[in-house]
C-alpha cells in the first residue's frame, strides 16, 4: 500500500525567468530532476508532475521518460495553482494517505528535510509546513482526508488558506536549510542558488534559453 506520494508543479511558463527553469541544468541534474530525486530520497513512493498543455510538456515528457514518474496536464497555464494541485491530486491513486506538493523550481531541498516533514504527518500531523527562521517553505504534506480540500482550493488563497483554515492541526517544523524557502524566479536568483549549491555559476544563459518568433526570449 502506498503511504506518500507528492505533486510536482511544472505548468508554468517560466516568463520572468526567460528561460524554462525545469529543464535548466542543477550540477549533474536539471532542475526538475534534482527535485523528484530529493523528494524520492525523502520518502514520496509515487512523484506526479503537472504540466502544461503547450511544446513545454512535451520536452518535459521526453526529458522525464526514463523517470518513472506520472504525468498531469493543466490545460491553463496561466491559471492558479490551486488548479495544477487539482490536476495532481487527480491522478493520486486512491490508497496514498499523504501527499508532498512542491514548486519544480525547489531543487535544493535537502532529502533529510522531506523525510522530517513526512515523519511529523507520521506522527499524526494532518497538515506539515516546513519553517525556516519563521518563514514557510516547500515542500509542505497534505493528509488526504483533505483530498476535497485540494480540490477546491480557494484560486486566491490556496494552500495557505487551507493551513490558515486549520491551525490545530497544522504542523510546522524549523529545519536548518534556507532552501525550503529559496524561490527561483529569475535568473539572479537561479544563479545565486546553483553557486550556494554547487560553488560555482550555472552554465552560460544564452544556451538555455528559447527564442520565440519575434526575437523576445
Amino acid at each position: 500500500m502506498e503511504d506518500v506520494a507528492a505533486i510536482v508543479l511544472a505548468a508554468g511558463r517560466s516568463e520572468r525567468m526567460g528561460a524554462f527553469k525545469p529543464l535548466l541544468p542543477f550540477g549533474d541534474l536539471s532542475v526538475i530532476e534534482a527535485c523528484i530525486d530529493g523528494l524520492r530520497t525523502g520518502g514520496a513512493e509515487t512523484v506526479i508532475v503537472v504540466l502544461g498543455d503547450d511544446s513545454r510538456a512535451e520536452e518535459l515528457k521526453e526529458h522525464l521518460s526514463i523517470a518513472g514518474v506520472r504525468f498531469a496536464v493543466n490545460p491553463d497555464a496561466t491559471s492558479e495553482m490551486s488548479d495544477s494541485i487539482a490536476c495532481g491530486v487527480r491522478q493520486l491513486n486512491p490508497d496514498t494517505k499523504a501527499v508532498l506538493i512542491t514548486p519544480a523550481d525547489h531543487p535544493a531541498v535537502p532529502p533529510e528535510v522531506i523525510a522530517l516533514v513526512v515523519s511529523e504527518w507520521r506522527q499524526g500531523a494532518k497538515l506539515v509546513v516546513p519553517t525556516h527562521d519563521g518563514r514557510g517553505g516547500h515542500p509542505v504534506l497534505v493528509d488526504l482526508g483533505f483530498r476535497r480540500e485540494l480540490l477546491n482550493l480557494d484560486p486566491q488563497c490556496g494552500l495557505r488558506g487551507l493551513f490558515q483554515g486549520h491551525p490545530d492541526l497544522t504542523r510546522r517544523p524549523a529545519v536548518n536549510s534556507n532552501y525550503i524557502a529559496r524561490d527561483m524566479d529569475t535568473w539572479d536568483d537561479y544563479r545565486a542558488l546553483h553557486e550556494d549549491v554547487f560553488g560555482v555559476s550555472p552554465p552560460g544563459r544564452a544556451i538555455h534559453t528559447k527564442k520565440q518568433p519575434n526575437g523576445a526570449l
